[in-house]
């Protein structure tokens, strides 16, 4: 902890228990108003009219081919986490990282509520294999390598799309520097009928993720908060994949890890 950082814990106000009582009980009112507008705005997010899939979805996994239906793993609902992750990308999304890091402990409790969860990335299967394997991730991880599926829920670019302008993420015109990305991040969900019938109910990017980032709530709380005070003021400040924290390393402003033995443009520019 920096001396600065000292400096503003100790200047915080301190009080009696009484005064703290007062101060706590008004919060939370407050607290208590949130409760009820996010209750609200759920109820409003479910009774979203729903898009019919009627295009059949086909992905690699690592036992052979799998549809957007099996993904479903005869449960009704599914939520599919769309991880950064392009062919031939070499560096880790710290922020995908993070969020299907939230997955694993409750994976059981989602499945047994007729949930099931999916990651897919545009990537090879055999390279999202080796980053599974490394970070030791259990939940389906499937690959819409040969599949029309990033580019159809928004997550995925073309240059061309891109300067067409007819390429969207986060529900407006999608930045020019998307191109050089190619693959955003996201999250959608789908509900499958007694019929067999599919359809996307919701879809979230950018900030929305953080809804699925329960390590927030935490941080919230702390006295000193996030504390993303660093150039990136997001994350890609302090979020490392969960296997090389204190190793160094650097982050590009998009959240992509690199090690720090990388010999990329982009990392050299960072340890210059």
């Amino acid at each position: 902890m920096s001396i600065q950082e000292i400096d503003q814990l100790s200047d915080h106000e301190i009080v009696s228990r009484t005064d703290w009582l007062v101060a706590r009980q008004d919060l939370l009112k407050r607290e208590k108003e949130l409760t009820r507008l996010r209750d609200q705005l759920s109820a409003e997010r479910r009774a979203l009219p729903w898009v019919k899939i009627d295009k059949e979805y086909v992905f690699d996994a690592p036992d052979g081919k799998v549809t957007l239906a099996d993904l479903f793993e005869g449960r009704s609902q599914l939520f599919i986490k769309h991880f950064m992750m392009g062919p031939g990308q070499t560096t880790q999304c710290v922020g995908c990282s993070l969020e299907v890091d939230h997955i694993e402990g409750i994976l059981v409790h989602l499945q047994n509520h007729d949930v099931s969860y999916a990651a897919v990335a545009r990537a090879p299967i055999q390279e999202i294999e080796i980053v599974r394997k490394r970070m030791g991730w259990k939940f389906p991880w499937v690959s819409s390598y040969h599949s029309d599926f990033n580019y159809d829920f928004n997550v995925s670019f073309t240059r061309e799309r891109i300067a067409s302008g007819r390429a969207l993420y986060n529900y407006q015109k999608a930045p020019e520097w998307a191109a050089e990305l190619e693959d955003l991040s996201g999250d959608s969900v789908f509900v499958r009928d007694q019929t067999g019938q599919i359809f996307h109910t919701y879809s979230t990017f950018g900030r929305g993720g953080e809804e699925f980032l329960e390590i927030y709530r935490i941080l919230d709380v702390m006295p000193k908060g996030r504390d993303e005070n660093g150039p990136y003021r997001s994350l890609a400040d302090w979020a490392r994949p969960r296997n090389v924290y204190g190793q160094g390393g650097s982050v590009e402003p998009n959240g992509r890890y690199h090690q720090p033995a990388c010999a990329c443009t982009i990392h050299q520019s960072a340890a210059a």
